[in-house]
Formats: structure tokens, sequence, C-alpha cells
């Protein structure tokens, strides 16, 4: 019992998030743009879903693994947002040690998953493609539902040893935390222990599942290319260029800024913390509010049933 009352008693009951560490008098400022974001990426994403649910000649594979980006981006920014703006709003700081476990696990989770379908998403325009005459046995419906699932089943098994990692470490009291939600390395850090476990096993995970989906969504995209130029008509590279674009800008949004965060994270110590945090917001609130608006701006079909649904609801 000695050892349980021991390492409970290192495990702190609960964190104290400080929120944007050096701009606490900006919290109310900052909440603005934060809640109009959060608001905006809701509502794009449930209408996007709404759209393609509801549509009968949306039940194509692009519109379906648009769907199960609409659903992760709603897990990536719901599991953070809310929190940080309590603490803006100072209604409370406070989050359970579990808490914070669950969250840090939702959030890292619809990331991978997120990366997971961006590379589903590359693989879907290249068979189009390059092999259109194959893409309807290629792409079947049970095929997608399968894609979904290991997007799910992929994040889950990176993601479920951080849970594990992080529990075995002693806090000693340690439990203030400046940032605006519970991150991996974010909880790691105030360990009084050796976190080079932690250290390792979140470099490789990063390698392995958003480093991987990237290197082959490159060579998809270099694939794609290739085959675009080899096509005769102008009008037919421009088409193909076209349902190519809104991806790869729904691409530069996700990775950019988890990437810069994740390297400040490890090799960025003359970086400001702030701006640790800035970036650690903007890859849950940016890719989350920006993709529908890309999709549904890049894609007539979709613009059009958008705007029927806006329409019939304002009338």
């Amino acid at each position: 019992t000695m050892a349980t009352l021991n390492q409970t008693s290192l495990q702190p009951a609960s964190f104290l998030l400080l929120g944007m560490a050096g701009l606490e008098d900006l919290h109310t400022w900052l909440s603005i743009p934060f809640c109009l974001m959060y608001i905006a990426a809701l509502l794009g994403n449930f209408i996007l879903l709404f759209v393609i649910v509801t549509e009968r000649s949306f039940h194509e594979p692009m519109y379906l693994f648009l769907a199960m980006l609409a659903v992760a981006d709603l897990v990536l920014s719901s599991s953070t947002v809310p929190k940080a703006l309590s603490i803006f709003w100072s209604l409370s700081k406070e989050m359970s040690f579990h808490a914070c476990l669950t969250q840090m696990f939702f959030t890292h989770l619809s990331f991978t998953a997120e990366s997971t379908i961006l590379l589903a998403m590359a693989f879907d325009r290249y068979v189009a493609i390059c092999n259109p005459l194959r893409y309807a046995t290629v792409f079947t419906h049970s095929v997608i539902a399968k894609i979904g699932l290991a997007a799910i089943a992929r994040s889950f098994c990176v993601m479920f040893p951080t849970i594990f990692l992080l529990r075995r470490l002693p806090y000693c009291r340690h439990n203030i935390m400046s940032h605006t939600y519970c991150e991996h390395m974010g909880i790691a850090r105030l360990a009084c222990a050796d976190i080079s476990v932690n250290i390792w096993y979140g470099f490789a995970t990063t390698l392995l599942s958003p480093g991987v989906d990237i290197v082959l969504i490159g060579v998809s995209y270099v694939l794609i290319l290739q085959a675009v130029f080899r096509l005769s008509s102008k009008d037919a590279q421009l088409k193909a260029v076209g349902t190519c674009s809104s991806h790869a800008c729904v691409i530069l949004m996700f990775y950019t800024p988890a990437f810069f965060s994740f390297f400040t994270h490890r090799f960025g110590h003359n970086v400001p913390h702030r701006v640790h945090i800035l970036l650690a917001n903007l890859y849950v609130l940016l890719p989350p509010m920006l993709n529908p608006i890309v999709y549904t701006m890049k894609n007539k079909l979709i613009r059009e049933k958008v705007s029927q649904v806006l329409f019939r609801t304002g009338q």
C-alpha cells in the first residue's frame, strides 16, 4: 500500500493550465478570434457532413473521405478549443490528471486519423487520374469503410501507449502548465524523472505516422503530376490540377503548423514559449476551420448544395 500511496501522491490530482504564457493580459482579446474560428469550424464541418450524408450523389469515394475529414476536424477542435476558451475567460483553469490524459489522447488521435485520411485522399486522386478505368473497382464502399476503420485503429495503436508512458512518471507536485491544452510532451516535461522514453516514442510515432504519410502523399503527387503532363489537351490538364489543388491546400494547412510545432518542441530551445503555444493552437484550429471552406470554394457541386442548404434554412 505504501507503493500505491507513493504513486498517487506523485501523480497530481489536477493540472493548472495558464493559457498563453506572457500574453495573459490579452486573453480576453485572444478569445475572440479563437471563438469565431471555432464557431466557423463547427458550422462548416457540420454543414459539409449534412450535405454529404443527405445527398445521394455525394456517396462517392472523394466525398466520403471528405466526410471522414470533417469528423476528424470536429474531434480535433472540440477536444481542445472549449477548454482554451474557458481558460481565456477565467472560467476554469484546472483540469484533473485523467481529464488531461483524455484530452491529450483525443487530440493526438484525431490528428493522426486526419493524417491517415489525407493520405487515403491522395491515393484516391492518384487512382482517379493515373488509373481512371480501375477507379470504381479499387474504391468500393467496403474499401472506404475499411480505410475509415484503419485510420481509427492506427491512431488508437499509436496513441494508446502514451497514456501508460505518462502515468508511470512521477510529477512531484509539478502541476502548472503554461498551455491551453494537454499534449503528450507538455505533460511529460512536468515530470521529475527521466522522460527520454517519452521523447523517443513521440519522435518515432511522429516520423512513422504523419512523417510517412507526408512522404507517401508527396510520392502520389509526383506521380499525379507526371500523369497530368502526359495528358494531351490543356483542358484535361487544368481539370486534373483543379481536382487536386483543394487537397494540396488542405495538406499544406494541416501539416505546416503541426510540424513547426513539433520541431520547435524538440529543437527550438530559443523559440519563445508563447510561439510554441500559438503554433500548437494553430494546428488544432486552422485546418478544421479552413478545410470546409477550401472544399466548398473549390468544388462546384459542394458549393451549390451548401448554398441550397443555407438558403433553405435562411428562408
